[in-house]
Order: structure tokens, then sequence, then C-alpha cells
């Protein structure tokens, strides 16, 4: 992987690629440090995430951004049918214990049909796409009109207390946890990858942009994380 000094991002040329390596280089540690770092939390917000987007058993949905799996498994749990694209083959392979389709793939440019998929979901990957405008448009395309989308993310807490523990914990608990048990300077990029997330009125926009609408946003425990929901309008 690109070496890279803790205060620097990439270059948005190479985004794409350093984001590649980096998930590829701490696939296999990647569900240990996330329960570490969350102290479990994450399991929670992403059965909240599947539950927000209201979709009746049977229906199928794409995870995008996937991972090692953790959102397809809660939307199989809930009976609906599942399958995940993520730019890390590592990530991928991880992700393949679990019965169902893989595939990588870029977010801003998906192998999927137009109008294919009933929700889209994507697991604290939107700040890691290089282009989210982009990507956001391609999440239009290939749902059905009236299908959903659930976007679960990091978030900026709102009360000062909560925001002071949130960076402590985010930019030297969470990098020391991750030199400890993976990549130390992957967990420097993480905290610091909170500078590519959009604000709320930003990714409304966004949304409203390509074709959605009934967009709402709650906070998790006191702003720690959010899920942003939204569904395509017909058209």
């Amino acid at each position: 992987m690109q070496n890279m000094t803790p205060t620097d991002l990439p270059p948005t040329e190479e985004k794409t690629q350093y984001v590649r390596s980096m998930f590829d280089a701490i696939a296999g540690r990647y569900d240990l440090v996330n329960r570490l770092m969350t102290l479990g939390l994450d399991r929670r917000w992403r059965k909240r995430t599947i539950a927000r987007m209201k979709l009746d058993s049977g229906r199928t949905i794409l995870d995008l951004g996937c991972g090692t799996g953790d959102l397809t498994r809660e939307a199989q749990l809930s009976g609906i049918n599942c399958f995940g694209i993520d730019l890390s083959f590592a990530m991928l392979v991880a992700a393949s214990r679990l019965p169902s389709e893989f595939v990588e793939a870029d977010a801003s440019c998906l192998p999927l049909s137009s109008k294919s998929v009933d929700g889209v979901v994507s697991g604290f990957a939107l700040r890691n796409f290089t282009d989210q405008d982009a990507v956001i448009v391609e999440i239009a395309r290939v749902l059905r009109p009236g299908g959903r989308l659930a976007i679960l993310e990091v978030d900026r807490p709102n009360w000062l207390i909560v925001r002071i523990g949130h960076h402590l914990w985010f930019n030297f608990v969470v990098p020391f946890i991750g030199a400890l048990f993976s990549v130390a300077s992957a967990y420097r990029y993480l905290p610091k990858s909170m500078t590519y997330l959009p604000t709320p009125e930003r990714l409304n926009e966004m949304l409203v942009s390509a074709g959605f609408g009934e967009v709402c946003r709650i906070q998790l425990h006191g702003g720690l994380a959010q899920i942003v929901t939204a569904t395509l309008r017909n058209q």
C-alpha cells in the first residue's frame, strides 16, 4: 500500500486506488477492529439501517461498498434478497462466507441494468467514494421507481461533550486500536476521511438532484453515526 503521512489525504486522482489498496490490506481484521472501535454499536446500527428501508421480505437489494458483508447478512436475516458490490477484492473474499453473490466493481459505474433492484443500502462507504455525485446518480439508475436507499455513515455530534469525546476517540483511540490489531496507516486515514463526508444539506441536494424524495436523516447515539434514507421518485 502506498505510504501516506498521517496528516495527508490522497489527491482526488489517487483516491480510488488508495482506498482499494487500504481495504485490501485491512480486510482480514476489519470486522474485529470495527467491533472494538464502535464498542459493538455498529451491529445495532446496521440492523436499524435495514429496518429503516421498510422493504418487504423477498425484495432484492444491493449492498454497495459491502465490505465483509455485515449489512448483507442483516438484510438476509430480514428475509430480503441481498447481493454486494465492493472495490476491494480482499473484502469480497471475506464476504464470500455468506450465501450471496458478490461482485468487484467501482460504485460510480455499476455493472447492473437500469431499474433492476428494489433498494440500495450502503454502510460507512460514502466518504470513501471518489465521485460521490456520480455514485448517487448510479444508485438512482439501478433502482426501480419507488425504490429505497439507506446510507449508514459516521456523523459529527451536535452536543459539545459528545463532540469532544468523539474527537478524542476517533482521532486517538481508533488509530491506536488499528495499529495494535491491523494496519496503522489505514486507521489514521479513516478518522481523517470525515473530511470527505458531505454535510447533511449537501447530501440532501445530491439526492434530490438525482431524483430522490422523502429524504430523512436520523442521528444515532448522539451523532456518533447517522442513517439517511430516501425514495426514488416515479419517473
